[in-house]
């Protein structure tokens, strides 16, 4: 046993002259237990170089200087706005003579009174139309809410194919009235278009 201990101590002999030069290795009373505390990476702080003030006076001028120039080219393009190519009006268009104004034709005090009476009526019709809708919507939220439950109570398998996405309803296409009359041989656009938008610098 004594022996044991000998080789033991020459071993942690040498360990620990190979480990002297460490800083992060303590030791417990023990010989045989060792630990790593915390990394110690402090390094002495830096001497600050002592500037003369002069240098940071002339430093401080110049900053000011950028800045006052800055300020005068932003008052300079104060007034400077973006130009919109698409509202540009030619100058031959801001003309008086060619910028005639027909005024429409002044309607009968008769007239005004029929019409605010037809918009009343149309506007009743309408409200009444949409909550007569809007009841026979919700009447039909209510029945297909019921017979789903029945379903479920009935069979499991059914009740999920009745409420799975229907791929048929899509894409969904309705053609209804408008609000204006359809024109006679007028081609539509199919939505092709050439950019033509200024880029700007900074966008």
């Amino acid at each position: 046993m004594i022996g044991v201990l000998n080789l033991a101590n020459a071993v942690f002999r040498s360990s620990l002259h190979s480990v002297s030069n460490l800083r992060n290795i303590s030791i417990y009373i023990h010989p045989l237990q060792f630990r790593a505390t915390e990394i110690l990476l402090g390094e002495p702080l830096k001497k600050r170089k002592r500037l003369d003030p002069s240098i940071i006076r002339a430093r401080e001028e110049r900053k000011k200087r950028k800045l006052q120039k800055k300020i005068r080219q932003l008052e300079k393009h104060a007034n400077h706005l973006k130009p919109i190519f698409e509202i540009d009006i030619l100058f031959q268009q801001l003309q008086k003579e060619k910028r005639t104004c027909h005024l429409p034709v002044s309607l009968s005090e008769e007239q005004i009174e029929r019409r605010k009476l037809l918009e009343r009526k149309w506007s009743r019709y309408k409200n009444d139309q949409w909550l007569k809708d809007v009841k026979v919507m919700k009447s039909i939220m209510v029945s297909q809410e019921i017979a789903l439950k029945e379903l479920k109570a009935v069979s499991k398998q059914l009740y999920k194919k009745a409420v799975e996405f229907d791929d048929s309803f899509v894409p969904y296409s309705v053609t209804g009235p408008v609000y204006t009359p359809p024109i006679k041989d007028f081609d539509s656009p199919d939505g092709e278009y050439i950019e033509t938008t200024v880029k700007y610098a900074g966008e």
